[in-house]
């Protein structure tokens, strides 16, 4: 389960009826690696993903995508099969304030010009490696 700030992040719906839909078009859009993907939300907007999903960066990379959703609180993918298990040792990183992908590089790699790796790791989520906010959660891969 994957927890989230409900009241940022992009903008996608304007009503709870249209939120799955919304949703699923947005992960579907710069598709990860996930097929036949449903969507559910509740009341609290509590979003379930299921379908079948390539490997367990495509599951990941899904569910931040689905969270960092204005009107999301909470992603559980488990309803997502993962096709192929590989180990890749990867931290989920919320975003603060101030903070820079040099300066989160920095912090996790040791170097600052890594900042790309993170963007790369994680262009489902970020557009724009200028244009990170706080709150937003991203992957932190720690060995390819």
């Amino acid at each position: 389960m994957f927890e989230f700030i409900k009241e940022i992040g992009q903008k996608l719906f304007g009503s709870k009826e249209e939120a799955p839909q919304k949703i699923k078009e947005h992960i579907e859009s710069d598709n990860p690696g996930v097929e036949n993907l449903d969507v559910q939300i509740d009341d609290d907007g509590n979003v379930t993903l299921s379908g079948e999903a390539k490997d367990p960066d495509a599951l990941q990379k899904a569910a931040l995508m689905a969270g960092n959703v204005q009107g999301v609180a909470k992603v559980d993918p488990s309803g997502v099969k993962v096709k192929e298990e590989k180990e890749v040792k990867v931290e989920i990183y919320e975003i603060k304030s101030g903070d820079t992908l040099w300066a989160i590089a920095k912090k996790f790699y040791g170097d600052g010009n890594k900042y790309k790796k993170i963007f790369e790791d994680n262009k489902e989520v970020i557009k724009d490696p200028d244009k990170i906010y706080p709150g937003q959660k991203i992957r932190i891969v720690l060995e390819d």
